[in-house]
């Protein structure tokens, strides 16, 4: 099958089959992965490399500033380049980097291949709005629900396989087999995905100054992402000091931290109600329960001492509900966004991904700071804080 992102007739229903639904989901999780296995990792990494505690945070940091320039520098070509060739050139990218992170033995190189980690693992952002593409208009919500899926499978289940496989073996061969799955993936999109070729007749150059554009020109992406914002603030800024807690309060080894972060894999059951729920028109009552849902969550942390096995189930409970609320949510916002038109999907996902990426960003190094100043009652505080705000800025739409 072959689809161009020009044609004039919206797709049938048949357009995207169950199975290839299930391929696209299923590479999301394994690219997606890619930018979260250092985290947990940053100990041995950084002993094997010579890194100081001080430089440490570079491992994960050059990743996501990777990640971030990806989203504004590569992710808009999928309005420009032919979406399969694309897709499986950034793949490969991201292989290769992989490969030299895993041969690493100093840390200027590590560095670099973990900043070609993050541009390589911008694939899974150009595979969503694809998807978008390929769907019709009454399933589209659904579709990109069921992506996000794998998306959020790959994310929540990146830290603690990384932890298991670096207990078992070391991280080395957590890069080695990652890069040898990247290789597989690419062989199999490239024989599994219809090519999409888009239409718009503008150079590199245009494509860029055109999203300053889309940004004043489209009101409702400004929303969704200030939305997704402050709930992704919230999670990144959870699960940074979340272990950071188990840790100092339960005494959670690394193992147990592992073992803890599973309880967020309940997120990726929200992604496919939201895109259910945004086809039948409640995107609305959905998002304001997704913040509801992460406002909930930090407030059940405070029940129970802490230390105390009911506040332990708390800081469960809490993890499940900041996920299902955060992952939910943004699936509304693709939903939102990629209604707006196919000739500008990708670089309108680029700017909603680039803009709560940011705060995610910011709310993981204000949690840590947070953590070291007040412990987890203002750390905690400021994660309330962010989805009260969006239910706030969502009272005046």
């Amino acid at each position: 099958m072959t689809m161009n992102a020009t044609i004039e007739t919206a797709p049938g229903l048949d357009a995207v089959s169950q199975r290839l639904t299930f391929v696209l989901a299923a590479a999301c999780g394994m690219i997606a992965a890619n930018i979260y296995y250092a985290q947990p990792l940053i100990a041995p990494i950084s002993a094997a490399l010579g890194l100081s505690h001080a430089a440490a945070g570079l491992i994960v940091t050059m990743t996501q500033i990777g990640y971030g320039t990806g989203l504004l520098l590569i992710v808009p070509l999928g309005d420009l380049v032919e979406n399969r060739i694309l897709i499986c050139s950034v793949i490969t990218l991201g292989a290769a980097a992989l490969l030299a992170a895993a041969f690493a033995t100093h840390a200027l190189p590590f560095l670099v291949a973990a900043l070609f980690i993050g541009l390589g693992s911008v694939a899974v952002q150009i595979i969503i709005p694809y998807a978008a593409h390929l769907a019709p208009e009454a399933i589209r919500g659904r579709v990109v629900g069921n992506v996000s899926t794998g998306l959020m499978l790959g994310i929540m289940l990146a830290r603690p396989v990384s932890s298991f496989v670096t207990a078992a073996l070391s991280w080395h061969a957590v890069f080695f087999a990652s890069a040898a799955l990247m290789i597989v993936l690419t062989a199999v999109l490239w024989m599994t995905l219809p090519n999409r070729k888009p239409v718009t007749r503008m150079h590199y150059g245009e494509l860029l100054l055109s999203m300053p554009h889309l940004v004043r020109a489209t009101p409702l992406l400004r929303r969704r992402a200030l939305y997704q914002a402050s709930l992704f603030g919230c999670f990144t800024l959870f699960w940074t000091v979340a272990p950071l807690q188990l840790a100092d309060a339960f005494g959670f080894t690394q193992r147990g931290i592992a073992l803890f972060a599973l309880a967020g894999v309940a997120g990726v059951f929200a992604a496919p109600i939201a895109g259910r729920l945004a086809d039948r028109g409640h995107s609305r009552i959905a998002t304001l329960v997704a913040m509801l849902l992460a406002a909930g969550g930090f407030l059940v942390t405070y029940l129970g001492a802490p230390g105390s096995m009911l506040n332990l189930v708390c800081l469960v409970a809490a993890a499940m509900a900041i996920d299902v609320g955060v992952q939910g949510n943004v699936v509304l916002g693709f939903r939102a966004i990629f209604a707006l038109g196919h000739e500008h999907r990708s670089r309108l996902n680029g700017l909603y991904m680039a803009t709560f990426f940011t705060a995610g960003a910011a709310g993981s190094a204000v949690g840590a700071w947070a953590f070291a100043q007040g412990g987890w009652t203002l750390a905690s505080a400021i994660g309330l804080a962010l989805p009260v705000v969006g239910l706030l800025y969502a009272a005046t739409e």
